[in-house]
């Protein structure tokens, strides 16, 4: 890929202290993008920043979006360091590894919070400067998860059906103001999803699954997201064999349902 596609287009990630989000922010700097990059965490996204190729181009912006009414703010912050901003990667999330009957009410809530709501407020706080400024990229990361469900992820699962359904919706609105919506949808990637989700109290399950243990590494997902930008794609499958479930569950939805029973998921 020629650095020129992405050179000084101001990119925003959310969740890029750690995994996807990191991958993409190296990704992004080898292109010579301005990058703005946002987490919980300060400290997080000083290393972030240090490792990069062209530091001088990345602005820390911490954000935690389960606060949503600090993201308006957020998002004037964000626009005052490069002046407009190109490509919203909406990265952030948290999964989840508990029974629905055991999860509180306010672990779903949460969850929803986090991965749906947090995701819907900061888009629609940058849409309007998108459009004012006659484009951009908006890149939604949801996961395999957004299509099919297994036990022990049902808020997961939920938030991120939610946000197919509302970027898909909104992809159809603003078709015609130069702004493409890309719907990434990863399977199993080698990062620490599984170390940080929510159990049915709230505290983080702190151990990793086997399919994230052998999942493609976050590098090769950020290669694809770059690629899948460029072509403008709408929704992308990355991931290995697990990938095929969600072939399964919509040609063959009732064999789907036996044969995701009896799969390890945790």
């Amino acid at each position: 890929m020629e650095i020129a596609e992405f050179k000084n287009k101001v990119v925003w990630i959310t969740g890029s202290s750690s995994g996807i989000g990191e991958a993409l922010v190296y990704a992004f700097d080898r292109q010579e993008a301005m990058v703005i990059i946002s987490a919980r965490r300060a400290d997080e996204l000083e290393r972030v920043k240090n490792n990069c190729k062209h530091p001088e181009n990345i602005a820390i912006l911490p954000l935690d979006l389960a606060k949503h009414e600090e993201l308006d703010e957020k998002t004037e912050k964000a626009l005052a360091f490069f002046g407009r901003i190109d490509i919203l990667v909406n990265n952030g999330g948290v999964s989840q590894r508990a029974l629905a009957i055991e999860t509180s009410i306010e672990v779903d809530k949460r969850i929803m919070d986090i991965n749906y709501w947090g995701t819907v407020i900061l888009t629609k706080a940058v849409l309007p400067k998108m459009i004012e400024q006659g484009g951009g990229n908006i890149v939604v990361t949801t996961s395999m998860l957004g299509k099919i469900a297994t036990a022990y992820r049902s808020a997961y699962a939920a938030s991120k059906h939610a946000l197919h359904g509302f970027f898909d919706a909104l992809r159809s609105e603003v078709y015609d103001k130069n702004i493409d919506i890309l719907l990434v949808v990863p399977g199993y990637i080698h990062t620490n999803v599984s170390i940080n989700a929510l159990t049915a109290d709230g505290s983080p399950q702190k151990t990793m699954d086997d399919g994230q243990k052998n999942g493609l590494p976050p590098e090769k997902l950020a290669d694809e997201i770059l690629k899948a930008i460029r072509r403008q794609k709408e929704e992308i499958n990355v991931g290995g064999k697990e990938i095929i479930g969600i072939y399964l569950k919509r040609f063959f939805p009732l064999f789907f349902s036996k044969f995701i029973r009896k799969q390890k998921v945790t």
